[in-house]
């Protein structure tokens, strides 16, 4: 077995324990059959407005778990988890600018920071995997491509501003199975909220998504978008606050529950 099939096939807690120990990549593929994690950090002062933001835009900001002020230990989703440590990279903002990249934020953390976990898209894509959808950022080991749209979240106190999606190319004739399938996780930002011509998201360019790597799309593949995570940081980071941190696009927190967990059997 190769280092790529061992980490596809680690439990939550060996890769958190990794990751703590310095290894840094992206978590795409890792822990086979468990769910991943958005996170986001900041002041108190602001955890209730951003609790409220969640609630109202559920799709690209399902709620798994909030912390108490100071507590950096998560108490539900995963067992003996630090939020500081075990997650391979971090991006730090201070006044809505990216200030710093990081693998540990110990000495950032203090005791009126309240951190929010998030459902991620990684979520649902075993499920199209497991049924015969290809993924194809998967398959060729590089990230899920985002980008801003122009369609506004519902806005919460000082938290506003537009949406991020991921993209995945799906063959037309699997789009519509895509969609019944992805309907099942509402905890992993549930069916598409778009399909098709990326302009109507205000999307000019595909190849230059506005976080990490370029799509990949087949002869036949449709553009078909999801509500991501990311939405959380970038609205965090528009509301200008003294300090946020956020897990680097892709590298996420590895939860012990696995995606089936959240899963959705009314659809």
């Amino acid at each position: 077995m190769n280092d790529a099939e061992m980490l596809a096939n680690a439990s939550p807690q060996e890769l958190r324990r990794l990751f703590r120990n310095g290894l840094v990549r992206p978590t795409t593929g890792l822990a086979a059959g468990y769910a991943q994690a958005n996170l986001v950090i900041m002041p108190s002062k602001y955890a209730l407005d951003f609790a409220a933001f969640c609630q109202k835009n559920p799709k690209p900001c399902p709620l798994l778990e909030m912390g108490s002020p100071g507590d950096p230990k998560t108490r539900f989703v995963a067992k003996d988890a630090d939020v500081r440590t075990d997650i391979s990279a971090y991006f730090v903002y201070r006044d809505g600018v990216l200030v710093d990249k990081v693998t540990d934020i110990s000495s950032l953390w203090n005791d009126d920071l309240v951190y929010f976990l998030l459902g991620c898209s990684f979520g649902f894509e075993s499920a199209l995997v497991s049924n015969g959808i290809p993924v194809r950022h998967m398959e060729k080991g590089v990230n899920v491509p985002m980008y801003i749209t122009n369609i506004d979240c519902i806005p919460s106190g000082p938290f506003h501003g537009e949406m991020v999606v991921t993209l995945r190319g799906i063959p037309g004739h699997l789009v519509p199975k895509a969609v019944t399938l992805t309907a099942r996780y509402p905890l992993s930002h549930e069916a598409p909220i778009y399909i098709g011509d990326p302009a109507g998201l205000g999307i000019k360019d595909l190849d230059n998504p506005d976080y990490d790597d370029k799509p990949i799309i087949e002869p036949g593949d449709v553009p078909v978008f999801w509500a991501c995570g990311v939405t959380a940081q970038k609205i965090a980071n528009d509301a200008r606050l003294p300090l946020v941190i956020g897990h680097a696009p892709g590298h996420m927190f590895i939860i012990d529950l696995l995606n089936e967990d959240l899963r959705y059997e009314g659809v």
